[in-house]
């Protein structure tokens, strides 16, 4: 009986070979979605707290606002580099807030041969004035933190938007005609700056509905004609509510 030779073992790898050890095993992915939550919801609390307390006081410490987050300094450093940053944060926040309700709004743009554009610059109003109510902390940091080019940037949406309804206003014969339509949305735009800076400093108090009057009436509309156009909005909502007001935004 022929005896089968002894199998060699295969040689052991070099210790050069890329399996000379073997690798590691592959650990189970780490939670990084609730970790991002986590990071999320932090970040959201120290710019409500950063909003609330350059609100309170345009020169906060950053020590001020963690406080008022409830995070030590170090976490607020982890999201926000420093004041710059953190102001920044808070713009960034106004600037998407504007886009959204930029996006939502009806305007001549969207319906040139039928849309009222005294109701459009309104609504449009209405709209915009609980986002400036929100940031309105930013107009006075604006100089300050931001720049000019910077406001010009998060002011753009809101501002063409307007322009473009005091353009379709003009041709209808409902605004006046003797500012065009750029320069007088940003005398319109500084006005309303200007009235949410009061409320800012505590020296006057408004839904957006006298803010909407005064708008219409820099844009040339009768004060009565303004008050019910702005009156009629409000009635409309709280009688049929926004999903029931035809192309209407969702006012406060």
């Amino acid at each position: 009986m022929t005896r089968r030779p002894a199998r060699t073992p295969p040689p052991l790898p070099h210790a050069s070979t890329p399996y000379a050890t073997p690798p590691p095993p592959t650990p189970y992915p780490p939670p990084h979605p609730p970790l991002r939550r986590d990071s999320r919801a932090t970040r959201a609390r120290i710019l409500e707290a950063a909003r609330r307390e350059l609100t309170r006081d345009p020169d906060s410490r950053l020590e001020d606002i963690a406080g008022a987050a409830g995070v030590a300094r170090r976490t607020v450093y982890v999201h926000f580099a420093g004041r710059a940053a953190l102001v920044e944060g808070l713009a960034a926040e106004a600037a998407e807030a504007i886009r959204l309700a930029v996006t939502a709004a009806p305007a001549a743009t969207c319906h040139p041969a039928t849309s009222d554009a005294a109701t459009d610059l309104a609504r449009l109003v209405l709209t915009l004035w609980p986002v400036g109510d929100r940031f309105r902390t930013l107009i006075r940091l604006a100089r300050q933190d931001l720049g000019p080019d910077r406001v010009n940037q998060l002011l753009a949406p809101a501002r063409d938007l307007v322009t473009a309804v005091l353009a379709h206003g003009q041709r209808q014969g409902t605004f006046q005609t003797t500012v065009p339509p750029d320069p007088l949305s940003r005398a319109i735009e500084a006005h309303l700056l200007t009235l949410l800076d009061c409320v800012n400093r505590g020296i006057w108090s408004d839904d957006g509905t006298s803010a909407a009057t005064a708008a219409l009436i820099a844009a040339g509309v009768a004060p009565d004609t303004a008050a019910t156009t702005v009156d009629g909005l409000r009635t409309r909502v709280a009688t049929h509510g926004p999903s029931e007001t035809p192309d209407s935004l969702q006012l406060p």
